[in-house]
């Protein structure tokens, strides 16, 4: 699309009850990001309430017509992901306007290919829409969905705002607690969600910053209200979203923003006298009409974070007598024998809890379709299939306002991979029945372009099912999420969660995501050692696949335990065919022997990269941090030094010097009684240094003790736990 086209979804699919609205961009540094929002609009063009703001800390809606889900990798960085279900907008709602905006002083012309997608219910993406124009704005209106004659339609709009999300969210009416400052601060850290070895827990954040403006939580439609009648705060301009053009300071028909009083005064009474200098001024009394009388408290603004529940920080004291007293589990593990009651069990278990908890069960569903409603789940369901019936492992089945969403779910454990026939059939029975999707789960991670079973989509049909996939690592880490830091509703939903973590990171459970770098592992291996292997071996090919699942399941359980995002950088252009990168990795493969990879960690102050060299089969985890822009070099070296007075004395320092040149370098052991050997000679300016672990790589394909994966796992949550976490914060 172009800006300022539009079209009506139903046109471009029958399935748009509910769309997944993606924006994404790519960082050439690595380390840009940028903040989704989300804002419900009546038509006067304003919220009606704070509640119509949807954000990092307010990511879902109540009715399910809005779920913000979060970022997922894609083939060439990651996209942000909002789930909508339309048919759950509230009628009042004339317009739904998808923003985003960068923090801490960045903005979009720092990022390329800034573009937004929209994909029916059944993930088939209708229409891409490139901001060719970013620029210097730190936020931008990527797109609006719009009501018209009955119908949904979109506009693309990639209008920019250089006052952020502050200045985009009052622009609607929205009365913004904190102002950019505070945004870019305390807001953001609460999306950061940090780990055990934080200062302050999310909700006292939250208390400590309503409390600031001496305020508690009110009705959210309260305060746009008052906005909306001449009361609100904000003297900015707005600009018009109506016709899809302008910029900072356009005009158009979809939003105007009114200057308003002071929110401290009442129109008519004077201002309150400054004190005079040298005095310390005391309580200030409540403004008063010219009649006499208090005027009611303005309106406070709602605090967005709920309380939730989440595990305790420290286990309390058990009251069994000694270690051999096992405490009693909800579901039981050691008796599994084999693989067919594995599959059966956690089946079962999955299922079950998804119905019971539904901030889990709607987690995810949600960007594969499925509304938010009333969710039942089972299980060995038989269905008919011309002579023999087909029994898949679960269904999942979401009522909301009398339509149903169907999904059958096929589960497989340990090394179990995916039979192709078998999901064809049950993708048949799917079509036929008009059910919306066909799960699989199982240990194996989904690649784009890559698809884990190869089926065939009948395009004569009219219903179309969506086939989607699901890691038990994806499942672990979304439960992590919930549990463990961002809570729950009540605590028996928090203890289901529980026991189904416990049941999943079981040894005899079967359901530990990733665990076999496949049949050509070894003889790759082999082959680089012997200088045998050449440039487009098709084994190559499959060790590089594997290499990029273990990746990206090495980010959801490092995310999952920290409680913060953590995806795979890729520098590769947007749009670039994946088929064609592996191949170039694969080629690199068998000339270096190098396996590589880059992680990017909320909070943490640069790119954590992955090495592994499997010619001298050593695993290399590093960071690279600035130099700070203050003090003497060696004081930087003795500051840096400090930070790490807990770190492994094997740690690698090797200081950074300008134009790229290589500095001195050293471990921890030598440097810390002698932190100027890390100074360069002559005047040669320090920019920054780089950190490095070192470690033996397993051998074998397998997650074994002494296995490829379970080293690599091990080398990348030692180097965040020893070092990255004392590092100083961007």
């Amino acid at each position: 699309m172009a800006k300022g086209m539009n079209v009506g979804l139903s046109s471009l699919s029958p399935h748009v009850g509910s769309v997944l609205v993606g924006l994404s961009w790519v960082s050439p540094t690595g380390d840009g990001d940028a903040d989704v929002s989300v804002l419900l609009l009546d038509a006067n063009g304003k919220v009606r309430g704070d509640g119509d703001f949807y954000f990092y800390n307010n990511p879902a809606a109540a009715d399910g017509s809005v779920q913000l889900l979060g970022k997922t990798p894609t083939e060439n960085g990651d996209e942000d992901r909002i789930g909508f279900d339309l048919t759950a907008v509230p009628p009042e709602v004339d317009r739904i306007v998808v923003a985003a905006s960068r923090y801490g002083g960045r903005d979009f012309g720092e990022l390329a290919d800034v573009e937004v997608t929209l994909a029916d219910g059944t993930g088939e993406r209708l229409l891409r829409f490139a901001v060719e124009d970013a620029d210097t704005v730190s936020a931008i209106i990527f797109g609006e969905l719009y009501r018209r004659g009955g119908e949904w339609k979109f506009r693309a709009v990639g209008q920019g705002y250089a006052s952020g999300l502050a200045g985009l969210a009052t622009d609607f009416g929205v009365d913004i607690e904190d102002d950019a400052d505070d945004a870019d601060g305390a807001d953001h850290a609460d999306g950061a969600q940090a780990g055990d070895g934080e200062e302050a827990s999310r909700d006292e954040r939250d208390t400590a910053r309503t409390a600031r403006a001496g305020q508690t939580a009110p009705d959210p439609h309260n305060s746009a209200n008052a906005a909306r009648n001449g009361t609100g705060t904000g003297t900015g301009t707005g600009t018009g979203t109506g016709n899809g053009t302008g910029k900072e300071t356009g005009t158009g028909d979809g939003v105007a923003q009114a200057a308003g009083p002071d929110p401290g005064t009442t129109p008519g009474s004077p201002p309150a006298p400054a004190p005079a200098p040298g005095t310390t001024p005391g309580p200030v009394s409540a403004p008063r009409a010219t009649d006499g009388t208090v005027p009611p408290p303005r309106a406070p603004r709602p605090r967005t974070a709920k309380k939730k529940v989440t595990l305790p920080r420290a286990d309390r004291k058990a009251l069994a007598e000694n270690e051999s007293w096992r405490p009693s589990r909800l579901v039981p593990v050691p008796t599994l024998k084999s693989d067919r009651d594995r599959e059966v069990r956690a089946t079962s278990v999955l299922l079950a809890v998804m119905a019971q908890v539904p901030e889990f069960g709607r987690r995810l569903t949600a960007a594969f379709g499925a509304p938010a409603g009333r969710m039942e789940t089972y299980t060995e369901v038989v269905l008919p299939h011309g002579e023999t019936p087909r029994r898949p492992d679960g269904v999942i089945r979401v009522e909301r306002a009398g339509k149903l969403w169907t999904a059958l779910v096929e589960t497989k454990t340990n090394g179990s991979a995916l039979k192709p026939d078998q999901v064809q059939a049950y993708m048949d029975i799917a079509a036929r029945r008009g059910y919306e999707a066909v799960i699989t789960v199982s240990n194996d991670v989904a690649l784009e372009g890559s698809p884990l079973v190869d089926v065939k989509i009948d395009g004569r049909r009219k219903h179309r099912v969506a086939l989607r996939h699901l890691s038990w690592a994806e499942v672990t880490y979304q439960a992590q999420l919930l549990i463990r830091h961002e809570g729950v509703g009540d605590r028996a939903h928090a203890w289901l969660l529980q026991e189904l973590l416990h049941y999943l990171q079981h040894e005899n459970s079967g359901c530990h995501g990733f665990q076999n770098m496949g049949a050509a592992w070894v003889p790759v291996r082999n082959g680089i050692n012997d200088e045998t292997l050449c440039e487009g071996d098709p084994r190559a090919l499959d060790v590089v696949e594997s290499w990029e699942r273990l990746v990206r399941q090495l980010c959801l359980s490092l995310g999952g335990e920290l409680g913060q995002k953590v995806l795979p950088v890729h520098r590769a252009k947007r749009g670039a065919d994946p088929a064609a990168r592996r191949n170039r990795l694969a080629d690199r493969l068998c000339r270096e022997g190098l396996l590589q990879a880059e992680f990017r960690i909320d909070g943490a102050p640069g790119i954590l990269a992955l090495n592994a060299d499997l010619r001298t089969g050593k695993l290399r985890t590093s960071i690279e941090i600035p130099a700070p822009e203050q003090g003497y070099p060696l004081s930087r070296a003795k500051r840096l030094l400090r930070r790490l007075a807990e770190a492994p004395a094997d740690l690698h320092v090797e200081t950074l010097l300008e134009g790229g040149a290589g500095g001195p370098r050293g471990t921890l052991e030598r440097l810390r009684p002698e932190p100027a050997d890390m100074l360069p000679k002559g005047d040669t300016r320090i920019t920054g240094f780089r950190l490095s672990l070192f470690k033996s790589m397993g051998n074998s394909r397998g997650n074994a003790e002494s296995g490829f994966i379970r080293s690599v796992d091990n080398a990348v949550h030692r180097f965040y736990t020893s070092v990255v976490v004392h590092l100083d914060q961007p």
